[in-house]
């Protein structure tokens, strides 16, 4: 892909999943990668793959509801590789304390609405304030969010909390596109559903997998390689003239326009 070779992309929750697989998918394409996680060893393994795909990575202890961090990881990226090209945000709080927890509008207490929304919206809210000035000095870059297909289904009797995260994701995505379009920022997104990334792996949900697979126009699950291909494209000069979307990579889940 055009535009990635060299360039630094800050990956903000890169120790497994989507977050790993786009990691690598980068450095293979050249891109320099700072891969953040409040999993350090995850990152530290992530980003050792990473480098072996081809391209320079560094760990970094990371967390989406710590504001120190969210700079850490931004100056990390300019201390090692002197700027920031790019972000992707990925990270969430899909813990059984928290995502575990969140089930209907009745059954779900606010605290669980309160760090849903502190980790999965603010904290891109925080990613993105860290990194858009950098973006902005250099003349442009790409932001990538992670939303979900629960942010746009027809309905869904769990998880409330999450749905609207992701709800708002979307419209986070939207207003970076048009605030800052104009000064050479595209700002983009990426809405999942099924994937089976190692956190579903251990969950192991069978009903929910076959559930997928009889509702789904797809022959298999989701694996994070088919979100690092769309990541890696939207972060690259190929997708110069996509701002402002959010693309379902679902197996067909979602069919919008």
């Amino acid at each position: 892909m055009r535009g990635l070779e060299g360039k630094t992309i800050t990956d903000a929750g890169g120790a497994t999943g989507i977050g790993a697989g786009a990691a690598i998918r980068l450095a293979e394409e050249g891109a320099r990668v700072v891969v953040g996680d409040i999993d350090l060893p995850g990152a530290e393994a992530t980003a050792e793959r990473a480098a072996k795909a081809g391209g320079e990575a560094v760990a970094v202890p990371f967390d989406l509801a710590d504001e120190a961090s969210v700079t850490a990881l931004v100056e990390t990226a300019i201390r090692e590789f002197g700027a920031v090209h790019g972000l992707f945000n990925v990270g969430a709080d899909l813990s059984p304390g928290n995502l575990g927890r969140d089930r209907t509008i009745l059954d779900t207490d606010l605290a669980v609405w309160q760090r849903t929304v502190d980790v999965n919206v603010l904290g891109f809210v925080r990613t993105a304030r860290a990194v858009l000035p950098h973006l902005l000095d250099h003349g442009g870059g790409s932001i990538v969010d992670t939303s979900s297909g629960a942010a746009v289904s027809s309905g869904d009797p769990w998880r409330p909390a999450y749905a609207a995260s992701k709800a708002a994701v979307n419209s986070l995505t939207r207003h970076i596109a048009v605030n800052r379009g104009r000064q050479g920022v595209r700002c983009n997104g990426v809405m999942p559903w099924l994937v089976m990334g190692e956190l579903q792996r251990e969950q192991n949900d069978i009903a929910l997998q076959r559930r997928f697979l009889d509702e789904v126009p797809t022959t298999r699950l989701g694996r994070p390689g088919d979100l690092a291909a769309t990541v890696a494209f939207l972060l690259s000069d190929d997708a110069e003239w996509i701002n402002g979307q959010v693309r379902a990579v679902d197996g067909g889940a979602n069919m919008r326009a």
